[in-house]
């Protein structure tokens, strides 16, 4: 009798107490929670939650722990659609899918600013997540899923982005101020007939490792029964973020 494949060895494995916030636990009404960043200060475990309210648009909100389990919410959000230009034309349909990066005593805060002129987009930053100053918006339209380095190469910024226009590939961009973005090119992308074959995007910030940067990425693959959606890792250079070492 033919044995079957042996299973492979668990990397990751869901907590069993999940979920750990809901719409529920958000003191307004509100039709969902998802696409948290995640970052420590003070020891206590941080989240910046994107919640969307019951008229269809998103807001961010800060949860916090002692443990990674049991979050309490803050009663207001931390980031709301802006009132004040040149924010408020891009974001009058709402903010999405922060990512935190922590760069010196900083933490830079990226993420997508929504209008009907498609996503773009935006940086933000706090030093004690109670005050959060909008910086400027990073992007042209139709581009989102950015992450920073937590640290300068050759005294310039780097950030991975997905721009939607080429939904196929994450791309690289330097910057000396966070502001001006350039040097842009592609450093990885879909492949056919894979579980990520349709479309991918960075997840979490960089995280240094001995053998080099380890980026985790969503990866998607359209079926007849919707989009599946699923976690990869890649790894690059520690010298050289645009060197594509390994993926699985």
């Amino acid at each position: 009798m033919r044995k079957g494949r042996k299973k492979g060895k668990e990397i990751v494995e869901k907590y069993v107490g999940n979920p750990i916030i809901t719409s529920n636990d958000i003191p307004v009404p509100c039709n969902t929670v998802f696409n948290a960043a995640a970052t420590v200060y003070k020891n206590e475990y941080i989240l910046l939650v994107r919640v969307e309210g019951v008229e269809g648009k998103s807001s961010l909100w800060i949860a916090r722990s002692k443990d990674g389990k049991k979050f309490e919410i803050d009663k207001k959000p931390a980031l709301a659609p802006s009132n004040q230009e040149p924010f408020k034309t891009y974001e009058k349909r709402g903010l999405e899918d922060p990512r935190i990066t922590k760069v010196d005593d900083t933490y830079y805060i990226v993420y997508t600013a929504y209008s009907h002129y498609s996503p773009r987009l935006a940086l933000a930053k706090t030093e004690d997540f109670e005050n959060f100053e909008r910086i400027a918006l990073i992007s042209e339209p139709v581009n989102k899923n950015a992450v920073i380095f937590p640290k300068k190469f050759r005294r310039r910024y780097v950030r991975y982005d997905r721009p939607m226009s080429a939904g196929i590939a994450t791309w690289i961009s330097y910057s000396y101020d966070l502001i001006h973005w350039g040097d842009s090119k592609m450093v990885f992308e879909t492949r056919p007939g894979y579980w990520d074959a349709d479309r991918i995007g960075p997840g979490a910030p960089p995280i240094r490792t001995k053998k080099g940067w380890l980026l985790i990425y969503h990866g998607v693959k359209r079926t007849s029964a919707g989009p599946i959606y699923r976690l990869g890792v890649t790894l690059f250079d520690l010298k050289d973020p645009a060197v594509l070492i390994g993926r699985s």
